[in-house]
């Protein structure tokens, strides 16, 4: 993990494109600022993993409906 340290409205650059700015700081809490093309997704880690368990789980379902329905057609086919 590479560690930085930086002051208000100094930036870090990720690439080309992606620019980290840190806009506040206060007691328990740093404001910053991403600056990143559209197709970049930007996820709080909490969310990120929300969104990673429901297309796990929505994954699940599709994979087990489609069991089903080949268990109802090899069944039908006797």
């Amino acid at each position: 993990m590479l560690v930085l340290t930086r002051k208000i409205n100094e930036d870090i650059k990720i690439g080309a494109e992606i620019t980290i700015k840190i806009l506040s700081i206060s007691e328990n809490q740093i404001k910053i600022g991403i600056d990143a093309p559209k197709n970049v997704q930007i996820y709080r880690n909490e969310v990120f993993e929300k969104v990673k368990e429901s297309t796990i789980e929505a994954s699940r379902a599709s994979i087990q409906k489609e069991a089903d329905l080949f268990k109802y057609k090899i069944q039908k086919v006797k």
